[in-house]
């Protein structure tokens, strides 16, 4: 943080907005990196309930925010709040990264960040989903694994859920297990993944004893308190039918689902690679500069492993 002006009336600001959100690594590395750029930026972790999500994000564009990350539980809900969404995200449904632009007299929307001397009368929001990328290349460097002709147990179908669901789908998984808490959820997920990758089996039960996975992924928020169960029926699925297990929580870094699946013989791996790049992309969004990975990979380290 050596590089860091002191705060000013020029500081601009990034953010996340989540609920909960007080356990998030992202402001370590994010701030590393805007360090590193020399940005009299700072990126800050806000809790901010469902309810107010709307308001928050018409606040943050009001006062001048060069974009936002959202996380539980806010990625589906901005996505419909969004004034505009990317395509990618479009087909997603749920959206992690705002960029905020404002409108100048030409009529042309530009990134705040140009906005150098005056502000927009206008601004809007603009919405990404950066998990999407971070997700293959996640498991491709924990695991050297390519969901190509696998199978594949996902556990929940929320906005994490129904993008890793779709993001492996595309990548040409064969076959796909959902389990969700809420059913209607998970057919409706089904449904969009034979709409667009009708090559991938979607099954809305766990997989019979007989059966081996490949992968066994939690896309569920269970694990980050110390008090909540595992995410899984271990009296319908058992840890020892799956080769890798991955957790997309990085706090703790080893949650009871790893243990379990550790001690079955899994594989794993947790969430620390996929919220690595999915903020990387998130920052070369609002920077347009490239993301200085590895400045942002040691404090990232720092932050959960020795803190």
């Amino acid at each position: 943080m050596d590089n860091f002006v002191h705060i000013n009336a020029n500081t601009r600001y990034c953010g996340l907005l989540g609920y909960p959100v007080r356990h998030s690594a992202s402001p370590s590395f994010q701030n590393a990196a805007l360090s590193f750029l020399h940005l009299n930026w700072r990126y800050l972790a806000m809790e901010v309930h469902p309810k107010s999500l709307f308001h928050a994000i018409e606040g943050a564009k009001s006062m001048g925010f060069i974009g936002l990350n959202l996380t539980v539980p806010h990625k589906e809900t901005g996505f419909k709040l969004a004034n505009k969404v990317n395509p990618t995200a479009q087909i997603l449904g749920a959206i992690n990264t705002i960029c905020f632009e404002g409108l100048n007299k030409d009529g042309e929307w530009l990134p705040i960040r140009n906005w150098k001397n005056d502000s927009p009368v206008e601004v809007r929001s603009v919405g990404y989903n950066t998990d999407s990328d971070a997700i293959p290349a996640s498991l491709k460097e924990n695991f050297g694994f390519v969901s190509a002709q696998k199978s594949i147990l996902i556990l929940g179908a929320g906005g994490a859920g129904r993008v890793a669901a779709l993001r492996l789908s595309a990548e040409g998984a064969k076959k796909i297990y959902i389990i969700n808490r809420t059913v209607q959820k998970a057919e409706n997920l089904a449904e969009e993944i034979h709409s667009h990758y009708p090559g991938t089996e979607v099954i809305l039960q766990y997989p019979d004893p007989s059966e081996k996975v490949d992968l066994i992924l939690n896309a569920t928020s269970l694990g980050l308190k110390s008090s909540d169960p595992i995410p899984l029926d271990i009296n319908q699925f058992s840890m020892r039918q799956a080769k890798y297990a991955f957790d997309m929580i990085y706090r703790p870094a080893e949650t009871p689902f790893l243990t379990m699946a550790r001690q079955s013989g899994c594989q794993i791996a947790n969430g620390i690679n996929m919220l690595l790049y999915q903020g990387a992309a998130s920052l070369e969004l609002w920077t347009g500069l490239p993301a200085p990975i590895e400045i942002m990979r040691k404090a990232l380290i720092e932050n959960i492993y020795h803190n």
